[in-house]
């Protein structure tokens, strides 16, 4: 039996396609509801689910421990309102839960909107044993008691699933801005290291946010103290230290960077988690004139992760760069067929058209991004591509 194990508060926009998600793959279907005003409970009941209520504690992890307490299943899945499982890994997972010594699964999560870091590898699928708990206050992990189980119980396994199982939205731009989401877990994370002073996880998080928000400095020192502190099994710490520290260099220490994206890329990660690392890395290396090396390492994107629209975008550039302009509009045909609303992919693709002497549908290439701009909001953007374009093609042509 499967249980699905979720806390929820004010969710009614995104509630209902998660639970649609696990139709006829969860048995039972547990909301730990901790203070909704609109219409999530409603909504949880009327799609199966049991709602039970809890105040809100003001941690994530003893929300989540309730949860647990709360479900029945042998094993357990736990989603978060902006998560949804895909169903073409559903047999997958099946097959890996019936084999007798697998103790966690672990799953692979596209991460909506991310750039940098596509996929996570999150351990969100295991059995429900007395012994596994959530620690940590914002992002929640059972890591540290599945670590401490197996020191008594180690006949268990931890497997991974090696195709990707969730799609969450969370890390949208839009998802971040509205929620003050980034500020919640910089305070999480600060309280982290008050705690544990140097602690990778924390270090990588806070550090991460700080380069981002333009603290270059607290961001590197933060970056390389968990370095520092990093345990030679922390692999997905090490991993997202070092990617962290290769954005940080990427404008003006190029060398830098591309030494920590390859150090990253040494990681024994599942191949789609360190895909923005190979990512930034190729497009470092485009940026130095490094054409086949680009290529190379674009190319080892989109053949281990060919669902990711920006490995295939990435791609184009390079190989239009590199007059290979045939093979450019591939990589954009493909992109369109994952994303046809993106107008920076039909923008480009008609830039590879123009250079290949195809005025006609390099013409048609930049009315439709301009189009899409224009239907997303993107005024500015629209007039500006219109006429950038209109100096190269005649838009008005029949």
């Amino acid at each position: 039996m499967l249980s699905l194990s979720m806390i929820v508060r004010n969710e009614e926009t995104r509630l209902e396609a998660c639970l649609k998600s696990v139709e006829g793959f969860c048995d039972e279907k547990l909301v730990l509801d901790t203070g909704s005003t609109d219409g999530t409970v409603a909504l949880a009941e009327g799609a199966g689910a049991r709602v039970e209520h809890m105040e809100w504690p003001g941690d994530f992890a003893p929300a989540r421990n309730r949860a647990l307490e709360l479900v029945s299943g042998d094993w357990v899945l736990v989603l978060d309102a902006d998560e949804r499982l895909l169903a073409d890994v559903q047999p997958q997972l099946q097959a890996l839960m019936a084999q007798p010594d697998v103790l966690v699964i672990n799953l692979l999560r596209f991460e909506e909107g991310a750039l940098q870091s596509p996929y996570s590898s999150v351990s969100r699928l295991f059995r429900r044993h007395p012994a596994i708990r959530w620690n940590r206050q914002y992002h929640t992990m059972i890591d540290d008691s599945v670590e401490e189980l197996l020191k008594n119980e180690s006949h268990w396994r931890i497997v991974d699933c090696p195709e990707p199982a969730l799609i969450h939205t969370g890390y949208r731009p839009d998802e971040l801005a509205s929620g003050n989401k980034a500020e919640r877990l910089r305070a999480a994370m600060e309280a982290e290291l008050q705690a544990h002073p140097g602690d990778p996880y924390a270090c990588a998080k806070l550090g991460g946010l700080e380069i981002e928000s333009g603290n270059r400095s607290r961001g590197l020192d933060l970056l390389q103290k968990g370095l520092e502190h990093c345990r030679p099994d922390q692999h997905n710490e090490r991993y997202e230290l070092l990617l962290h520290l290769g954005i940080a260099h990427s404008q003006e220490h190029l060398a830098d960077a591309e030494r920590c994206y390859r150090q990253a890329l040494e990681e024994p990660l599942a191949t789609r988690v360190n895909a923005g690392a190979r990512l930034n890395l190729g497009a470092l290396l485009l940026r130095q004139n490094r054409l086949d090396e680009a290529a190379a390492a674009t190319e080892t994107v989109t053949r281990q992760a060919p669902e990711l629209v920006l490995g295939w975008y990435n791609l184009g550039l390079i190989q239009r760069k590199a007059g290979r302009i045939a093979e450019a509009l591939e990589s954009y045909e493909t992109a369109l067929q994952l994303a046809p609303a993106n107008p920076e992919l039909h923008q480009n693709r008609g830039a590879a058209q123009l250079i290949g002497g195809n005025f006609d549908d390099a013409r048609d290439s930049f009315l439709t991004a301009i189009g899409l701009l224009l239907e997303q909001g993107r005024q500015e953007e629209a007039e500006e591509l219109s006429r950038r374009a209109g100096e190269m093609v005649n838009l008005n042509a029949a």
